[in-house]
């Protein structure tokens, strides 16, 4: 599926599930509808088809899977269970569950298959350029020791990742997140290159996450519009 930019990830990983998953769900929903921006959100496994059935305008998120086919595979995260439930992206080889380079690039491969969008996490400007080789759909750039600090990295890293990722290959989108907090850090990774950017701890230990989400968005929109102009 093709991805629209700038994308928003909301990405409460295992720290909501059920009914306050939901909640926050609708409110990015809500928001993606009103600000016409791309919003993709996670949930754990369980939970895609709960949210997918109850939104309609959020691309709905796997937090993982695996590469293997119906049959054998027991406790494994099968994709066609994942497509069948409602996921239309996933996200691959994060820092808190890290893949194969092997197991990597056959997950691509059957995500692609089932045209499910791969996200795939690298920590370092040398891991974005191996794992572009593979061309999934948008590869996440974010230094490992930034995850959940509040740390931004720097506007050189951005600018690196961006442009060496594109030397490999333009039709990958990129993502920059790691430490991403206020608006302003939003709108600056959008100015500076990126396609797009998301969080967990930027929004869920915000005073008022729904808030955030929509403070995000329309950082995303005001960048937007001032790349066009330029």
């Amino acid at each position: 599926m093709k991805i629209k930019t700038p994308f928003l990830i909301v990405n409460p990983k295992s720290y909501l599930y059920g009914k306050q998953s939901l909640d926050l769900a609708l409110a990015a929903d809500k928001i993606a509808e009103e600000t016409g921006i791309e919003m993709l959100f996670t949930c754990p496994c369980a939970d895609i088809r709960y949210i997918n059935e109850n939104t309609k305008n959020l691309i709905v998120t796997a937090q993982h899977m695996e590469s293997l086919k119906p049959g054998r595979g027991m406790g494994h995260v099968l994709p066609e269970s994942l497509k069948e439930a409602g996921a239309k992206a996933v996200f691959l080889n994060h820092a808190e569950n890290p893949m194969t380079v092997a197991e990597l690039s056959k997950t691509i491969e059957r995500a692609r298959e089932l045209d499910i969008a791969t996200i795939a996490c690298a920590d370092s400007v040398a891991e974005a350029i191996a794992i572009a080789q593979f061309n999934p759909d948008i590869i996440l750039a974010e230094p490992t020791e930034l995850i959940g600090t509040g740390k931004v990295a720097d506007n050189s890293y951005v600018i690196e990742t961006t442009s060496k990722i594109r030397e490999v290959n333009p039709n990958i989108l990129i993502m920059i997140a790691s430490g991403v907090t206020t608006a302003d850090d939003v709108y600056n990774v959008i100015q500076l290159g990126a396609d797009g950017t998301g969080g967990t701890n930027g929004i869920l230990a915000a005073p008022n996450p729904k808030q955030r989400i929509e403070e995000w968005a329309q950082a995303m929109l005001k960048a937007k519009s001032e790349n066009n102009k330029s």
